[in-house]
């Protein structure tokens, strides 16, 4: 009777743990077909988050040409005020030269008036010596008493022809300096014309350029607009798909508290069955304590190997402080280290949770007091430059569409890629822009 007893105790083992098993199982499907999705969506986020630094980079490239444009057109439009200015001025020279040329006419008319008097008053003289009788100038010589009244008469003619001969002279001097100056002023008038219009045709040059060049940097104001754009799809998408993650994770947590509840359970249920099969069977009590002293056994060396975590191997620091240069810029490249290996998460800015390239300089000089742009573009303007042969220890490097801080060495610290984190690199591994120094 106890060893049917003891049977059925076993038969009914055996089928508890079948179910299990077969719930265990099914458990164990679903949750490899949600690792698998977890690590399909994780690739997808990397793949975009690449995506995502080539945009940045293109439009931190369209950006800085397009800075480029701007700084031509602003040049193009002082020298098109220039020009207008210059234009305004020979506006005004233009008239003045008009005022002058109406004036001169004005004077020519009055020399020429004078003149025709100065020829009204000669015929009326000439008509008064015909009327007197002296109708000639032999006439008059013949007409002398003496010598005496002959060259005094003579000299009076010689005197009177001089006086005629000098100030008509005199009338047409002016009179054709007064031509000479109006012809000289509309000379100048139509110079200063002639300059007016080809500064007008080089004011329209320079417009058309500058025209030119505003279409251009607007065209790269809509490349960056479509690029920003992409990026947003790019981040909404790596957004959601964080969402489904951390929910297929903590349908990976609920899992493993259900798994660590069954197994106690189920550890609980296999005591209570022991417990009564001893009841029934003293020969499958004895069974069953070394079966269990056996398993108690190894269950107690399981529960002695805790497992061991890897350690985060701490950065050298003792270079940078042997380096050449302020102590506070070796502090600040020292303290940076201290992070490497910590996440790269694009727009972060925390140095435990993750930040991108930008947000990493950011924040490390933040804690030392120093207030810097949010953007890689706008830190290759802080401090002072100095040449790559000069950095020291808490320099800026700056490289297209990225920064990181020098170590010394030849060395960098910077919020790499999302694949990589926050690294220690060679800083010749790109190109570099410049060195920024803050400290």
């Amino acid at each position: 009777m106890k060893k049917g007893c003891g049977r059925l105790v076993v038969i009914g083992l055996c089928v508890a743990i079948f179910f299990t098993t077969y719930d265990f199982c099914a458990d164990q499907e679903i949750c490899l077909v949600q690792a698998a999705k977890k690590d399909e969506l994780k690739q997808q986020n990397e793949e975009d988050q690449g995506r995502l630094e080539d945009i940045d980079d293109q439009v931190n490239e369209l950006e800085e040409e397009q800075e480029g444009i701007d700084a031509e057109i602003q040049i193009l439009s002082d020298e098109i005020a220039e020009l207008m200015a210059s234009i305004s001025l020979l506006e005004e020279e233009i008239e003045a030269k008009k005022a002058q040329i109406e004036q001169a006419k004005v004077d020519l008319a009055k020399a020429q008036e004078v003149e025709k008097q100065q020829y009204e008053a000669m015929k009326v003289r000439v008509k008064a010596m015909y009327e007197s009788g002296e109708t000639t100038m032999l006439d008059i010589l013949f007409s002398a008493s003496s010598m005496q009244d002959m060259l005094n008469k003579a000299d009076y003619i010689e005197k009177m022809h001089e006086y005629d001969k000098k100030l008509f002279n005199n009338y047409k001097i002016a009179r054709q300096n007064v031509e000479d100056l109006k012809e000289n002023l509309e000379i100048e008038e139509s110079e200063l014309e002639a300059a007016q219009e080809g500064l007008r045709e080089e004011m329209d040059t320079v417009e058309e350029a500058r025209a030119e060049l505003e279409a251009i940097s607007e065209d790269y104001a809509v490349q960056i607009s479509k690029a920003r754009q992409q990026a947003e799809v790019y981040k909404s998408q790596i957004k959601q798909r964080n969402a489904q993650i951390k929910q297929i994770e903590a349908e990976e947590e609920r899992k493993r508290k259900e798994e660590e509840e069954r197994r106690r359970k189920e550890e609980e249920e296999r005591k209570r069955r022991e417990e009564e099969a001893k009841k029934n069977s003293q020969n499958n009590n004895n069974n069953n304590n070394n079966d269990n002293n056996s398993n108690d056994s190894a269950d107690s060396n399981n529960n002695s190997s805790t497992p061991t975590q890897k350690p985060t191997a701490a950065v050298d620091t003792s270079s940078i402080m042997a380096a050449n240069g302020s102590a506070k810029g070796k502090e600040i490249a020292a303290f940076a280290c201290g992070f490497v290996g910590n996440p790269y998460v694009a727009g972060g800015t925390s140095l435990t949770n993750g930040a991108d390239c930008s947000g990493f300089t950011q924040s490390v000089f933040k804690q030392y007091g120093y207030s810097l742009p949010r953007n890689s573009t706008s830190q290759r303007s802080v401090g002072r430059e100095v040449s790559y042969a000069e950095a020291e220890p808490g320099d800026i490097i700056c490289y297209p569409g990225h920064v990181a801080i020098y170590i010394g060495n030849g060395k960098i610290v910077h919020a790499s890629s999302a694949k990589t984190g926050i690294k220690i690199s060679n800083a010749l591994y790109r190109s570099i822009l410049c060195v920024r120094r803050v400290v």
